[in-house]
């Protein structure tokens, strides 16, 4: 007897050839036509013809013919792994965009995006929890205290083109974040040289010792608003992707540290009136946009993440605007 099944959110914007193919990888293509010319295999009760964009809430006809070509079913977790099922759900409701090629998440402060030693719950664990018939590869990183766009490639054609627009700058980030200083001048590019977390002028002034290349670090800002002379809202758009370097920027190039980091803003107090206020453990900075071209259509795509909960009432306190 043939099978109904619906398609979730999760497997929204997939064609139906390669939903076939990943539930029965040793189903020869040639048979998948096959069925479908003759009626077996449809879609909300029409006749498929194999290229149909899946939407959620439809409905496959899987003709019984075709278990034999079943992949075995997929373990829920793997040993190592400790997050749950509303762990996995939470995730899912961070997704912003999701096709055959790409899923973009929203991702959360305090989530890791690369699994490790010693860390519970990462977007590229979760996610392949949530798309076990696909191949889930990382194409670029967020901190994990940083929230904001994160997109994942689902297979290795889509992870090779967007790693490489990544590594070639193609791809265009820009960040918000708030400032505990006020920023001067307004506008500006940072154009240094970093290592272990330390700023150069220079690539030749950097002591040899350190068993690190120097890694040249450039950042464009602007100064969108300010508050009192304590606070600055600034947009940052990185040329380069170093470890820490919009917080490396903003503490030792701008002089003001971002709001609520503990590695590189401690020894820079609030002033009391802001302190009650910005009375948090997260760090003000957010991947605000994401620019890059879809690896399979072309197209260029812009997309943007939500102010987190933590951030917008003080947004909304001291009367700032998104770009």
């Amino acid at each position: 007897m043939a099978e109904l099944v619906e398609i979730s959110k999760t497997e929204e914007g997939t064609r139906l050839l390669r939903w076939f193919l990943r539930r029965f990888p040793a189903m020869p293509q040639r048979e998948f036509y096959k069925l479908c010319r003759g009626g077996q295999i449809r879609v909300n009760s029409s006749r498929a013809r194999g290229q149909e964009i899946l939407c959620a809430g439809d409905v496959v006809r899987v003709p019984p013919t075709v278990a034999g070509y079943a992949k075995p079913a997929v373990k829920k977790t793997e040993s190592g792994n400790r997050f749950s099922l509303s762990d996995l759900e939470s995730l899912r409701r961070c997704i912003i965009h999701n096709d055959a090629d790409i899923v973009v998440f929203d991702k959360p402060a305090g989530l890791a995006v690369q699994g490790g030693t010693g860390i519970r719950k990462s977007v590229d664990k979760m996610a392949a929890a949530l798309f076990p018939y696909d191949k889930i590869s990382l194409v670029h990183r967020l901190d994990r205290e940083t929230s904001g766009v994160l997109v994942v490639a689902k297979n290795q054609r889509a992870a090779q083109i967007l790693a490489n627009e990544f590594q070639t700058k193609f791809a265009h980030k820009e960040y918000l974040a708030l400032l505990n200083g006020d920023v001067k001048p307004a506008h500006g590019v940072i154009d240094n040289y970093m290592v272990k977390g330390q700023v150069f002028d220079e690539p030749t002034r950097i002591n040899g010792g350190t068993g690190q290349r120097p890694q040249r670090a450039i950042t464009e800002y602007d100064v969108l608003s300010r508050a009192g002379g304590h606070l600055s809202w600034v947009r940052f758009a990185p040329k380069t992707g170093r470890t820490h370097q919009l917080r490396v920027h903003s503490a030792m190039c701008l002089h003001a540290p971002i709001v609520g980091d503990m590695l590189y803003g401690a020894d820079k107090q609030l002033d009391g009136a802001l302190r009650s206020v910005l009375a948090t453990n997260n760090l003000f900075l957010l991947a605000y946009k994401l620019t890059f071209q879809h690896p399979s259509t072309g197209k260029m795509m812009t997309l943007r993440a939500g102010v987190p909960e933590f951030m917008q009432p003080i947004i909304k306190f001291l009367e700032f605007k998104l770009p």
